[in-house]
């Protein structure tokens, strides 16, 4: 991963080198615009406290798991050190929401909830179902959306294999998903296709941990490749694709 990171480096760019105008805007007014917002400090709080949160839960994993630590009892702690995402992605996804009003949100693998939260606090009105295996995971994670007082959040239990298909079938579009369930190919394919189905033209998805493996490389290049994305964007800790069919079909790779 770390030679893939150097690779990515110097094939970053940045707003001055984009003639994409709708890109151009995506990355000016939401990638960079990291000013501070009042939402952002009670889940910060929230996270400091679970990192010192030492209650054992017994983990029931359907996807690929966690590289550093496969236990089946694991500390509240050990599981944000190790799971949860930077402030500053989580930060830009709730831009990102924001910023394009987006009210149909999937939210494949809720951990403890804090990105989740994230997403959920970015339009209070919106229909957030957040997929989750781990019984007592996803307890912990109703726990924080109660303190930060977000009712807006469904957690969906159980294996996402199952899941997935029956909640599609209530919903007549989706504008946001983030796909973090299963770092493996056939998974993540499959989700996608199952989610494509309820895509639009303004739909965002996003991809976790593209480098993560080969697996992940592999389908995040048979994703960008598909014919319905019509533009891609790889920021290296995750992958970016809209359906706009007006766009030109166009690959980026920005700095983040």
């Amino acid at each position: 991963m770390i030679l893939d990171y150097i690779k990515y480096l110097f094939k970053s760019k940045d707003e001055h080198s984009l003639h994409s105008p709708f890109v151009f805007d995506f990355y000016t007014k939401i990638l960079k615009a990291k000013s501070l917002d009042s939402d952002y400090e009670g889940i910060e709080t929230l996270r400091e406290k679970l990192l010192r949160d030492n209650r054992i839960i017994n983990i029931n994993d359907f996807g690929a798991g966690a590289k550093t630590n496969k236990s089946i009892q694991r500390t509240v702690s050990d599981i944000a050190r190790k799971s949860l995402k930077k402030p500053s992605l989580a930060q830009f996804f709730y831009r990102i929401i924001k910023y394009y009003q987006y009210s149909t949100i999937f939210d494949l693998g809720t951990s403890l909830g804090l990105t989740t939260a994230y997403l959920g606090k970015a339009n209070q009105e919106t229909n957030l179902k957040s997929f989750e295996g781990c019984e007592e995971t996803a307890k912990i994670a109703q726990e924080n959306f109660d303190k930060l007082a977000l009712n807006n959040i469904e957690i969906i239990i159980g294996n996402i294999d199952e899941t997935l298909p029956i909640e599609l079938q209530k919903v007549q579009k989706l504008d946001f998903v983030f796909f973090d369930a299963n770092h493996r190919y056939e998974p993540t394919i499959r989700y996608f296709e199952q989610c494509l189905s309820k895509a639009h033209e303004d739909s965002c998805f996003i991809f976790d941990d593209i480098y993560w493996s080969e697996e992940m490389q592999n389908a995040w290049t048979k994703i960008q490749n598909h014919e319905s994305v019509r533009v891609s964007i790889d920021l290296f800790w995750v992958g970016i694709v809209f359906f706009r069919k007006k766009q030109p079909k166009q690959h980026f790779v920005l700095k983040f």
